[in-house]
């Protein structure tokens, strides 16, 4: 999977851009605020329907514009597939060759793309919310029912939190619990499986980069000595008093260790952001082995918080995988960067992209 051409309009800083890239390494250089992390988060945008910068869709959009828009041309094998993107400061509406797609995932199908950005470290020291991302990204693109699975039991949690929010009787909300309990396994069997995969390509990949062991753990969100069935069937008497089901997958957690102690909140911020790189990049691997797309990766300003000898295993690793890169940086002639061997480069300063020759 590569991106072959991309066109944004009234992103943040850049009013208009048209570009076209290299299928294998594209290397995007400039002074800081220029508009560098802007194409990047634009990609994204094409991807995935959000920012990895913001929650807030808003903040993407040019000052005193109304709207942006970004539409890319991305090439698998012998397809070529054009995505659209129209944000306002109140919706996102996204096209796929024409078709209106309601949901990320179809965005996510069309386009896989993965970030390692400045707030990548969330990833460690976030919440648990931000860990779930991560695994469920991974499944989703090697399971083909997770999504299913996935929105049934959101449907059905839903609806039996709003049976408790709203007084009903014990057999109108316990009659979501079948449904809630389906699904739910099924989510949670999905994840355990391929974290159990995906922890062996992250163990290679930290001895290379971390030179250290790095394990994963995860929680399925209710006690592991128990069916979902039987927690809440236990939890019944809290889930009346709270009105809300705080047992199942949607509180699912992943503990991730460095050398056998939690990494949450116990390394420094280099320390995290290359831990994070390289769960990203492992799963990267992990994915393509499993037969998914090979995703585009992002990555900006890798150099930054990373001593020379950290950057130079992260570009070597990154060097290594086959997806498509695009890479930004303050010097474009740092000898580390240019170990990618940069097909195609291009300056942004001022919002302005022009190509170098």
């Amino acid at each position: 999977m590569s991106l072959q051409w991309l066109r944004i309009e009234n992103a943040r800083c850049i009013e208009q851009a048209e570009l076209e890239f290299d299928a294998r390494c594209n290397l995007i250089s400039g002074p800081n605020a220029s508009g560098k992390t802007t194409l990047l988060e634009s990609i994204f945008l094409l991807g995935r329907g959000r920012s990895f910068r913001t929650p807030k869709l808003e903040a993407l959009i040019r000052t005193q514009c109304a709207e942006l828009r970004v539409v890319g041309k991305a090439v698998s094998g012998q397809r070529t597939l054009t995505l659209g993107v129209e944000a306002t400061r109140e919706a996102l509406r996204a096209r796929v060759d024409g078709r209106a797609v309601t949901t990320h995932a179809d965005l996510a199908v069309a386009l896989p793309v993965q970030s390692i950005d400045p707030e990548v470290h969330r990833l460690i020291d976030g919440g648990p919310l931000e860990r779930r991302r991560f695994i469920d990204w991974g499944v989703f693109h090697v399971e083909p029912l997770f999504v299913a699975n996935w929105r049934r039991f959101q449907r059905a949690l839903k609806q039996r939190n709003a049976a408790l929010r709203g007084g009903a009787s014990p057999a109108e909300v316990q009659a979501w619990d079948a449904h809630l309990v389906e699904a739910g396994e099924h989510v949670a069997r999905q994840r355990a499986e391929y974290v159990q995969v995906l922890s062996g390509y992250v163990g290679l990949a930290g001895d290379r980069l971390l030179g250290g062991e790095i394990t994963l753990e995860l929680r399925a969100g209710w006690s592991a000595d128990q069916s979902l069935a039987a927690a809440l069937a236990a939890a019944w008497s809290r889930d009346v008093e709270r009105q809300q089901t705080p047992i199942g997958p949607h509180r699912a957690e992943l503990t991730i260790r460095l050398d056998g102690a939690g990494a949450r909140g116990r390394v420094s911020r280099g320390q995290q952001k290359l831990l994070a790189a390289t769960l990203l990049l492992a799963q990267l691997q992990c994915d393509a082995d499993r037969g998914s797309k090979l995703a585009v990766l992002l990555v900006d300003d890798p150099a930054a918080e990373l001593d020379s000898r950290h950057l130079e295993a992260l570009v070597t690793e990154i060097g290594s995988l086959r997806s498509q890169l695009f890479v930004t940086a303050l010097d474009p002639q740092n000898a580390l960067i240019e170990a990618l061997s940069p097909g195609r480069r291009f300056h942004v300063e001022h919002g302005k992209v022009a190509r170098l020759v």
